[in-house]
């Protein structure tokens, strides 16, 4: 896909609610406002993880479009997977004790995709990182004591891995270390000057 002209107007919007992903993309120092879709993330019947996760990108940013319609939207969504089985968002205590016991010892693939959608122009860009985690095998007490500690009950796997969640686990490995977190940069980076957008 070739690059087109430098976009105009200028306006890029993040469409999510998330304040990791808001301060992640503050750090490529381009000026954005936010919005908050309000979608089903659930994954269609037979969807593989890969396939959910680039779907709901790009209907986030389709939904974003909505009320942006000549801005350029970011949308990204990310969807965890140990065993063969998803991770969601826990919600509670509870959810975020199970889910801790599930990884423990294991390797939890974090699937994360990214959509740049621009509709007056009618294209879009999109992207796929992959972070593959391996949690140490977690005692009931150190889980108890994580979960005091950082209540990561927002968080797909329950960790944050940018906090003291990164004590959960033996290593990380990545070409894009930041989707972990929730916005691959990297990828993002990428399809924007794709798209003709300046950044060094």
């Amino acid at each position: 896909m070739s690059p087109i002209a430098t976009p105009s107007p200028r306006t890029l919007v993040l469409a999510s609610s998330s304040p990791y992903r808001r301060e992640l993309l503050s750090r490529l120092r381009l000026p954005f406002v936010t919005c908050s879709p309000d979608l089903d993330e659930s994954p269609l019947p037979d969807e593989a993880p890969e396939a959910t996760s680039v779907r709901l990108a790009r209907e986030k940013a389709c939904r974003g479009a909505q009320w942006h319609p000549e801005a350029w939207i970011i949308g990204s969504d990310q969807v965890a997977v140990c065993q063969g089985q998803s991770l969601g968002k826990p919600g509670t205590h509870a959810q975020a004790v199970q889910q801790l016991q599930a990884t423990s010892g294991q390797e939890v693939l974090f699937h994360t995709a990214v959509c740049l959608w621009h509709a007056p122009s009618a294209r879009e860009w999109a992207a796929l990182a992959t972070v593959t985690v391996r949690y140490r095998t977690l005692a009931p007490d150190a889980i108890e004591r994580y979960l005091a500690a950082d209540q990561p009950y927002d968080c797909a796997g329950s960790a944050r891995i940018e906090a003291l969640g990164i004590t959960l686990v033996e290593w990380v490995r990545s070409d894009d270390p930041t989707a972990l977190v929730g916005l691959p940069l990297i990828a993002l980076s990428r399809l924007l000057r794709a798209a003709g957008w300046a950044l060094p």
